[in-house]
């Protein structure tokens, strides 16, 4: 187990570094998503853009009812299926959450956010993540990005 968290570790400070270097290179480069909850409806959405090639199938997981959730930042894909799991179980987006980042090695370089079919939202965005990094959130609704220009954006 030790030896796989360095191998780990090892892993994600090449991506951070590649990642850092390519924004000092290519500013353009960033990563953004956001997903909301219609207050009246209950209907969800979630979207993402990136650079990064086919980030769709990674980065934005939803199921009518249940949630949405959006994964980013040195994605960790198992968090999409995983959430919704969780939620079909009945935990709260922030209860999910918690689960989630608990039982990832790497949650200090990601970003997650997740609504569940009640509105609640929880989001995360790891102290280690890819600079600069934040989200924000609101009554139904979030908003992450990662390599932006600056931690103003």
């Amino acid at each position: 187990m030790k030896s796989l968290m360095i191998i780990t570790a090892i892993v994600l400070s090449a991506f951070i570094i590649r990642a850092e270097a390519q924004l000092r290179t290519n500013p353009q480069v960033h990563t953004y998503s956001i997903f909301a909850r219609d207050l009246q409806t209950g209907k969800m959405g979630v979207a993402v853009q990136s650079h990064w090639f086919s980030v769709g199938s990674i980065v934005t997981w939803a199921e009518a009812g249940v949630g949405a959730i959006a994964t980013q930042s040195l994605v960790n894909p198992a968090f999409g299926p995983d959430d919704l799991k969780l939620s079909k179980k009945g935990k709260t987006a922030q209860e999910a959450l918690k689960i989630l980042i608990d039982a990832d090695d790497g949650h200090d370089y990601r970003q997650l956010a997740i609504v569940d079919a009640h509105g609640n939202v929880a989001t995360w965005t790891g102290p280690k993540c890819i600079a600069a990094a934040g989200h924000i959130i609101g009554d139904s609704f979030s908003v992450q990005a990662n390599m932006m220009l600056n931690d103003k954006v």
